[in-house]
C-alpha cells in the first residue's frame, strides 16, 4: 500500500519517502554485502528479484505490504527502508521491518526511525500492536528493538527459511501504551 504522508524520521541525517522502483538498484547494493545478507532472512541474487515486492507495494488492499525508503539528508541516496508486512486489518497488528546501509550503522538511526514509524502507525493505521521478529544471530537489530521500547516475547525456533536453512527467529512486539 502507498503512504501518501511519510511521518517524520526524527534523525537529522535521515527523511522518510515512498519506496520506489528506481531505488532497487541501491536497495539491493547494501542488502547484498555480507555484513547485512547474513543476519537477514532475504534470498537475493540481483536487484531483478526485489522487483515483484514494489507490485505490493501500489496494492490498495488494506493488508498490504508497505515500505518506506530511509534517505541520507545530504545525498538524497536511499540508505535504508522500514515499512509493514503481515498486515491484518481485522486484527489491527503488522510486522515491521527494517534495513540500513552499514555506512550510516552506529549513529542511531534505525532506532529513530523504528520508533518514530511505529508510533505513527499507531496513530495512522490504528494498529494495537506491532511486532518485529529477528533472526537469533542479529544482536544488532535486537539493540534497536529494546530502544523501541518492544518487549521480547520469546524464541520462535526454525520459523522462517533463511536461504533453504529453518532459521531460529526472536519475537518481539510492542502496544500503543509502550510509545514514549
Amino acid at each position: 500500500m502507498r503512504i501518501n504522508v511519510a511521518p517524520n524520521s526524527e534523525h537529522p541525517d535521515v527523511s522518510l519517502r515512498q519506496l520506489e522502483r528506481s531505488d532497487a538498484s541501491d536497495w539491493y547494493a547494501y542488502l547484498a554485502l555480507p555484513e547485512v545478507f547474513e543476519h537477514t532472512s532475504w534470498n537475493l541474487e540481483s536487484s531483478e528479484d526485489l522487483l515483484p515486492m514494489f507490485d505490493a507495494f501500489d496494492s490498495t488492499s488494506a493488508d498490504s505490504v508497505r515500505r518506506l525508503a530511509i534517505v541520507d539528508s545530504q545525498s538524497l541516496q536511499l540508505v535504508g527502508t522500514i515499512g509493514f508486512h503481515t498486515v491484518s486489518s481485522a486484527n489491527r497488528t503488522a510486522e515491521i521491518a527494517y534495513d540500513l546501509a552499514p555506512s550510516h550503522w552506529g549513529r542511531g538511526i534505525a532506532s529513530a526511525v523504528c520508533d518514530a514509524v511505529t508510533r505513527w502507525s499507531f496513530f495512522t493505521y490504528g494498529f494495537v500492536r506491532v511486532q518485529a521478529t529477528v533472526l537469533r544471530t542479529n544482536s544488532r537489530s535486537e539493540s534497536v528493538l529494546r530502544r523501541c521500547h518492544f518487549q521480547r516475547e520469546g524464541l520462535l525456533r526454525s520459523y522462517r527459511m533463511v536461504r533453504g536453512t529453518p532459521g531460529d527467529f526472536l519475537l518481539y512486539s510492542r502496544l500503543p501504551t509502550e510509545s514514549r
